[in-house]
């Protein structure tokens, strides 16, 4: 059982909370029936991310074998042979598949494309440079795409666009965590599209991800339509999370202080945790709450 777990990768599941990001920011967090919907969402693209893990990890395991980190994997080690593991997806897929069109064919929609472009990924798209990394931000944009198709909300542009520089961000921090750390444990480059890369051109897309990341999000709290849908223009004061949680993923980057894994930051640096946790109650506060209006007239 430990190693079926880990097989599904239950810490990645965190990548599927930008589900919830539609839900928060179309004011019907505490709406029961709309929170409900979402909760069903999330689990069934859980089902079917982790299809796409078992199927990548199928693909992968002789160069998984290795990998310094890779190589502990449940196929890669032969903890699970390749024949139970495609037997464990193909039943996960079919529950998520059946949860899918319950949510509505265009959250199935969305859902199938993900499933579709991952397989892609892991057969072969993966190793073209720059298009990987799309692939990847591809894939957290489809999250958002998805949360607003389950609960039937209309998906914002700037939403869109906010996701678009936070998952390009994230992509190419990976790439430069999988390039130090091969270089670390002064071993081959397992993965060949990492040859076409160099870390001098990874902290440039870096820096450019990061800075559209912080331009889109400060101009999306002030934006006209933002303001009419909350009725405020408080939420202006939430960019200084989002500035500090850059900062202080650059700082971990720089330092090499985590591995090829970037969801790990979440999870385990407690000022990162914090950071989104107080963002994100700033974030409820400032939408739902009846007297945050009071607040720009308080400073």
């Amino acid at each position: 059982m430990p190693s079926v777990l880990r097989l599904l990768r239950p810490q990645q599941w965190v990548k599927n909370a930008f589900l919830f990001a539609p839900l928060v920011f179309s004011k019907h967090l505490f709406d029961t029936a709309f929170f409900e919907r979402e909760l069903i969402a999330v689990g069934v693209f859980c089902l079917i991310s982790s299809v796409v893990y078992i199927v990548n990890d199928i693909a992968d395991r002789e160069s998984d074998r290795l990998h310094p980190v890779k190589r502990s994997r449940p196929i890669a080690s032969g903890a699970i042979a390749p024949t139970v593991a495609m037997g464990i997806g193909a039943c996960l897929l079919a529950l998520g598949a059946y949860g899918a069109f319950w949510l509505g064919n265009r959250y199935a929609l969305s859902l199938g494309v993900y499933f579709v472009l991952n397989l892609a990924y892991s057969f072969g798209l993966k190793q073209v440079m720059l298009l990987d990394v799309f692939i990847i931000a591809a894939g957290f944009m489809l999250r958002v795409l998805a949360g607003t198709f389950a609960i039937g909300v209309p998906a914002s542009p700037w939403l869109i666009l906010c996701t678009l520089f936070v998952s390009v961000f994230l992509a190419v921090s990976k790439r430069r965590a999988e390039i130090l750390l091969s270089i670390e444990q002064e071993s081959e480059v397992a993965r060949p599209v990492l040859k076409s890369y160099d870390l001098h051109f990874i902290d440039q897309m870096m820096t450019v991800s990061a800075s559209g990341m912080a331009i889109s999000y400060a101009l999306y709290t002030v934006a006209q339509r933002t303001v009419e849908v909350f009725g405020t223009e408080n939420l202006i004061f939430t960019t200084v999370f989002v500035l500090f949680g850059i900062f202080r993923y650059l700082f971990l980057i720089r330092a090499h202080k985590t591995d090829d894994n970037p969801t790990h930051l979440l999870l385990s640096d407690l000022p990162m945790m914090l950071n989104v946790l107080a963002w994100f109650f700033a974030c409820v506060f400032i939408i739902y709450a009846e007297a945050s209006h009071t607040l720009s007239d308080i400073l």
